[in-house]
């Protein structure tokens, strides 16, 4: 190892997570804004299924065709819909998705670690149902009411209440997420309310890590 590489920090990681439809991805929008290098095992899952990719081969030697979409692209909603009915389907897709995604996101933190990034934002919505919680310094869990939840989920991604319902019924119970992380935003109010209560997140992570600087010295 040369003096360059002996000299490079590892970033802090936090990571934040959430129920579908909690505004997870807002908060993590909103501490982009702020600077800080966020990295979201969605947008990465995108990436491993695009057509042509071996996951993508997998899934559609698996599913059918029928998972995939007029413009060749794979039909999220409907495997969404799918995974909410049939645990086995889940745990297929997961096996094939998830070695895909946590390669690219090494990939994108050791670009981080190279930049020298203080902190590293990770977006990753099965945080605790991986077990993934020791690879993080920190954990956030936005929160909302399942009635709200609902409610986004079926504005956003045009599902029925029964389907909804279900792709929350899979998840940790928000209980445990909350019970298991070291922040906690809720988000039942507006986007003025979710950006105001981000800051204060913000404000109180930075002070944290200022205070594990200090003790390194």
């Amino acid at each position: 190892m040369n003096p360059s590489e002996e000299s490079v920090l590892t970033p802090l990681k936090l990571g934040v997570t959430g129920g579908v439809g909690s505004g997870k991805s807002a908060v993590c929008e909103y501490l982009a804004r702020k600077g800080l290098t966020v990295i979201s095992a969605d947008d990465l899952a995108r990436q491993a299924v695009m057509p042509g990719t071996a996951a993508y081969e997998k899934i559609v030697n698996h599913f059918g065709t029928g998972v995939v979409s007029e413009n060749g692209d794979l039909d999220r909603k409907k495997l969404r819909v799918m995974i909410s009915r049939d645990g086995d389907a889940k745990k297929k897709l997961e096996s094939f998705v998830h070695p895909e995604v946590f390669n690219l996101m090494a990939v994108e933190f050791q670009a981080a670690s190279r930049r020298q990034d203080i902190v590293v934002v990770m977006e990753v919505p099965l945080l605790f149902e991986l077990g993934l919680k020791p690879f993080f310094d920190f954990t956030l869990t936005v929160c909302a009411s399942k009635d709200i939840r609902i409610k986004r989920m079926m504005q956003r991604d045009q599902v029925s209440h029964a389907d909804a319902e279900s792709l929350l019924g899979i998840q940790l119970p928000e209980g445990e997420k909350i019970r298991q992380s070291d922040f906690i935003i809720d988000n039942n109010g507006d986007m003025e309310q979710l950006n105001d209560s981000t800051e204060k997140f913000y404000q109180a992570l930075t002070a944290r890590i200022q205070t594990i600087q200090i003790g390194k010295k």
